[in-house]
């Protein structure tokens, strides 16, 4: 008998907890359609431009270190045989 009225108040404290949480409420449905109604869209040609800008930084740094490079190895060479 005992047993059961414990097992009953648990019941009633449970079933008050689980009802107070709800895992799809309205107001998420509702902010899930608002965002989905939202893409956000990226312009596919400014992608592009900075691809093709960034190729061109790293062709001129690597002409500027290949010149630098290859003035240093000359000038050394031109210093060792004077």
């Amino acid at each position: 008998m005992f047993d059961l009225i414990i097992n009953s108040c648990l019941n009633i404290i449970v079933k008050k907890d689980n009802q107070d949480t709800t895992i799809f409420s309205s107001d998420n449905l509702s902010n899930k359609d608002l965002k989905a109604g939202k893409v956000k869209t990226t312009n596919v040609n400014i992608l592009l431009n900075r691809v093709r800008l960034d190729k061109r930084r790293t062709f001129k740094k690597r002409i500027f270190f290949s010149l630098f490079l290859a003035a240093i190895v000359s000038s050394l060479a031109i210093y060792f045989i004077i």
